[in-house]
């Protein structure tokens, strides 16, 4: 391993915590050891990769492109669901990792700066995949080189590209996207340069950055505008603190819970978008960082894992209810971790895989349940990794792929089906004498629980065209509700192009259906537009989604 590449491993780091990365556990870890699995094996990666991207694309296939496995990589591949194959694809015209990869509407991907370990090289140069032929092009390169920068797809379609490390420091630079002609145009600089921060995308079209380090941990915070293309300051954090997590709740504000600063933190609070302000709400039971925070669909913020210099690793996991602003205790962990993912499944629960602890890195994985509060213990990973990226399905399985253990980088792929958990195989006891006529306990009923009320989205047709004059496109929005879902469901759009409006009639839907005209213009550039239907409803609020095509005719 060159130093140089030591390096950018230390970016890897450095974008989870700046001053305390685990030196130790790389000898730590152990072979995994046989047994059932819940993931089932799927075809292997062609090339050894970690520190590359995953892309769900609209056809249902997982891009994956560039990476690392001791030199930057510029190889790309598909991943299809229906064969549980990797097939090549185009290769990147540079090699890269620590790079972004953002989904645009038109379905192709957009690839920003990086590393190149073989030109010892911070990128500026930029590539669109375009899924209907499988080949990268170029298009227009960043102004500043970058890499461990963030990308956010903003809802007018371009794409943000924020801060990030120029190599010995930070930059407080922006950059926007235009899909329509490729190009970047430097837009409004952050007040302050920063890294390990968190980036918000408000409900109002706005971008909130909280906190981070540079040298030294914040407590500021900005916001983004992309109607005039400027940040400004607003309500400081009550603490400093980076790598910590922040979480849009339904009510529009945003909850920032623990972190790092001088050591752990506890403290936890609030964002109002409408006061500009923060507000400190109740503290976690137990300080740490590094952990995961996922909002459930009952609306309550799922906190689990991380890292407490006093406890050490941690298993623990709490809830937060935005109602009454408390933490609550729930089941814990079967694992102490910390760097592990936390994937929100379609049934409800959450599935944690794989991080590390003191004994090493961990391959296990659990479920919880907030239905009961529990932690099911489900099938280990066939193989321990770190780095290794986890893509939620449209089948709803989970497929893990890549990353690196003490063995080396990995090929290998998983594909994890929360519908059938293998149980954690128990000890086989010593055989005891039975008697002849032993009695028969007849087993007590289990009550079934009642589905709770959902509903989902659906839009017919799935595409729609209009001329190059412009027009109406017209869509039919479905709401199936289900277990006696009966609330009102407030309709949104995002990811129309410039010069495109939808209304839905009506909105807020009592029924089954809602008529969705989209107003295109004649200014409207000519393309194929992917825009996502948002729905909000009930109590606590539900969040259902589904996409469609607009397609503006060349004649």
């Amino acid at each position: 391993m060159t130093g140089l590449h030591f390096s950018g491993f230390a970016v890897r780091a450095a974008q989870i915590t700046p001053l305390l990365f685990l030196a130790a556990g790389l000898a730590l870890v152990e072979p995994c050891a046989g047994g059932p699995f819940a993931f089932s094996d799927t075809g292997s990666l062609i090339n050894e990769r970690d520190s590359h991207t995953a892309t769900l694309l609209p056809n249902g296939k997982v891009l994956v492109a560039g990476g690392y496995d001791g030199n930057s990589l510029a190889s790309a591949e598909l991943y299809d669901p229906a064969s549980g194959t990797w097939t090549a694809t185009g290769s990147l015209g540079a090699a890269r990792y620590a790079h972004t990869a953002t989904l645009l509407p038109n379905g192709k991907v957009l690839v920003a700066g990086g590393y190149d370990t073989s030109r010892f090289l911070f990128l500026a140069s930029a590539e669109l995949y375009d899924p209907a032929n499988g080949t990268w092009t170029a298009t227009g390169s960043l102004a500043t080189a970058r890499y461990a920068h963030t990308a956010m797809l903003l809802p007018n379609g371009k794409v943000l590209i924020a801060a990030g490390s120029t190599g010995g420091d930070s930059t407080p630079s922006a950059e926007l996207y235009d899909p329509a002609n490729g190009t970047w145009t430097a837009t409004g600089s952050l007040g302050t340069a920063r890294y390990v921060h968190t980036a918000t995308l408000l409900q109002n079209g706005k971008v909130l950055v909280a906190g981070g380090y540079n040298f030294v941990y914040f407590a500021s915070a900005e916001l983004y505008d992309p109607a005039n293309g400027t940040w400004t300051a607003t309500g400081s954090l009550g603490a400093v603190r980076g790598n910590h997590t922040a979480t849009l709740l339904p009510n529009g504000k945003v909850l920032v819970a623990g972190g790092y600063s001088s050591g752990a933190t506890a403290s936890t609070e609030l964002y109002n978008p409408a006061s500009g302000t923060w507000t400190a709400t109740g503290s976690l039971g137990t300080a740490r960082y590094a952990n995961t925070a996922t909002l459930l669909q009952n609306g309550k913020v799922l906190i689990s894992g991380g890292f407490n210099e006093s406890s050490s690793y941690l298993a623990s996991a709490e809830l937060y209810d935005p109602a009454n602003g408390i933490w609550t205790a729930t089941g814990s962990l079967g694992d102490r971790r910390w760097f592990h993912t936390a994937t929100l499944l379609p049934n409800g629960n959450v599935l944690v895989a794989g991080g590390s602890n003191s004994g090493g890195y961990l391959a296990s994985a659990e479920l919880y349940d907030p239905a009961s509060g529990i932690w099911t213990a489900t099938g280990s990973l066939g193989d321990r990794r770190w780095f290794h990226t986890a893509t939620l399905l449209p089948n709803g399985n989970v497929l893990v792929a890549g990353g690196s253990n003490s063995g080396g980088y990995l090929v290998s792929a998983e594909l994890y089906d929360p519908g059938t958990p293998t149980p954690t195989p128990t000890a086989t006891p010593t055989p005891t004498p039975t008697p002849t006529s032993t009695p028969t306990a007849t087993p007590t009923p289990t009550p079934t629980p009642t589905p709770a009320p959902d509903y989902s989205l659906s839009i017919n047709p799935s595409s729609v065209s209009v001329p190059r004059a412009g027009g109406i496109a017209t869509y039919t929005v479905t709401i199936t509700r289900t277990n006696g879902f009966s609330s009102p469901v407030t309709l949104s759009i995002s990811g129309l192009p410039s010069g495109a409006t939808g209304s839905f009639t009506p909105n807020p839907v009592s029924g089954s259906s809602s008529t969705l005209q989209v107003t295109v213009s004649r200014s409207t550039r000519q393309g194929t537009y992917l825009f996502t239907v948002t729905g909000q409803g009930g109590t606590p609020p539900l969040t259902r989604t589904a996409t469609a095509t607009l397609v503006k005719k060349k004649n």
